[in-house]
């Protein structure tokens, strides 16, 4: 008689060490979430870094062009949110975010068949009005699937994508290198293949029935919400400083200081480390109105120092520069941090379930609105006038988190009245 004896089976990874250290999220839909953001974020990444190249130098259309028709497309892109959060709000955000991804998979591998400016417009506000409905209608699914611990998982996702959008980034500086047109087709053909990717995984997700809302509600609530109007405005103010390091900073090295220019990358590649790295930690205890007030002030202040150390870098010997330029830049992060954590937080607790969609559809048209408007005010500001401009710059924001905790007090107070009222 013989006796078989099992083999050893190889070792598997340690599911419960990946979840406690935070590497993985420790709920199946969480994971789909976080995976389906590192597909398109890698996706987003690889496009945002050659798109103007692409245009440019594939399509063949002058940089003023590109320029005014992105312009466009963004202000274009802004009006989608608000209706189309609104929609996922009633029919459901997995299925709407699905439409969403698809149209921006079409829209993307249309860019192929661009070849003149209105054209090229067209195609380009389709994408941003995808683009735009898409972040409207996941924040509901977001909110859905977070658990308990929603501050800390929505960290954990800035964290993938920005790690992704890294990645991306590395990828498309192969295609960059070969200059050709058939590299930049490869990176458009890819960006628009990671939205379907991304939409094969979110299929994965069970569907969300639609929050009830309360019958004595309007249908536009968001915009009877004063508190919450002005909590977006100073938002959208503070979002000007993620234009500091990726549109300020890298004209301000190659104009006014003797920093080695190829410091520009090292700094987006610090920036994008310490994001990933320290976002989660960042975010802890920010899971109040009061903490994310406190935070956006902590921010402010935070901004006014990196700003003010990047300005005092005019003028001086280059290995001081870049010394200035790295503490500048970790001080403008950790500012970027508290401010990205405050800012999630409140766009979630202020508003209410059944409006989840329509509320991030708001408060991304103020980011949106933020983005738009940011070149030209840190152009004239910081590169034009040079350090007063920074420190006014670093000012305003110092003004805005001050105003922070009084502007979240009264928001938190007029939701206070309503429940009692209610």
């Amino acid at each position: 008689m013989t006796t078989t004896t099992s083999q050893p089976t190889a070792p598997t990874p340690n599911r419960s060490w990946l979840v406690s250290r935070g590497l993985i999220p420790d709920h199946g839909p969480q994971r789909v979430i976080a995976l389906a953001t590192f597909v398109n974020m890698v996706g987003t990444g690889v496009f945002m870094t050659s798109a103007a190249l692409f245009f440019t130098r594939s399509v063949g259309l002058p940089l003023t062009k590109v320029a005014l028709g992105m312009g466009i497309a963004a202000l274009v892109g802004m009006l989608a949110g608000m209706p189309v959060g609104h929609l996922a709000d009633r029919r459901g955000p997995r299925e709407i975010y699905l439409l969403t991804l698809i149209v921006r998979a079409v829209s993307m591998a249309s860019l192929v068949f661009v070849h003149t400016f209105w054209l090229f417009v067209v195609v380009v506000c389709l994408t941003q009005l995808a683009n735009s409905a898409g972040g409207a209608a996941r924040g509901p699914l977001v909110r859905g699937f977070g658990g308990t611990n929603l501050t800390e998982f929505r960290s954990y996702l800035r964290s993938v994508a920005n790690l992704a959008g890294c990645c991306g980034a590395l990828a498309a500086g192969t295609a960059v290198q070969l200059d050709t047109r058939a590299a930049y087709l490869a990176l458009v053909l890819g960006n628009a293949l990671s939205f379907v990717a991304c939409a094969a995984i979110i299929t994965r997700l069970p569907s969300l029935p639609p929050v009830p809302a309360p019958t004595e509600s309007g249908r536009w609530v968001v915009l009877k919400d004063a508190p919450y109007l002005v909590v977006t405005g100073l938002d959208a103010v503070m979002s000007i400083q993620g234009q500091v390091l990726v549109f300020a900073l890298p004209l301000w090295i190659t104009l006014r200081t003797d920093a080695p220019r190829w410091f520009i990358g090292v700094a987006v590649a610090v920036n994008t480390a310490l994001v990933a790295a320290l976002q989660v930690r960042a975010s802890r205890g920010i899971d109040t109105g009061s903490a994310a007030g406190r935070a956006l002030r902590r921010s402010g202040l935070a901004f006014l120092i990196g700003m003010a150390l990047m300005a005092a870098t005019a003028g001086i010997p280059g290995w001081i520069a870049v010394v200035l330029l790295t503490v500048g830049i970790a001080a403008h992060t950790v500012g970027e941090l508290w401010h990205a954590a405050a800012s999630l937080e409140l766009q979630f607790r202020l508003a209410p379930a059944h409006a989840q969609g329509q509320y991030t559809g708001v408060s991304g048209f103020g980011t949106g609105l933020a983005n738009v408007v940011a070149p030209s005010v840190l152009g004239l500001l910081c590169v034009a006038w040079g350090a007063p401009g920074w420190l006014l710059m670093g000012g305003v924001f110092v003004v805005v988190g001050l105003g922070a905790p009084h502007v979240v007090r009264w928001a938190e107070r007029t939701r206070m009245h309503a429940a009692h009222a209610a």
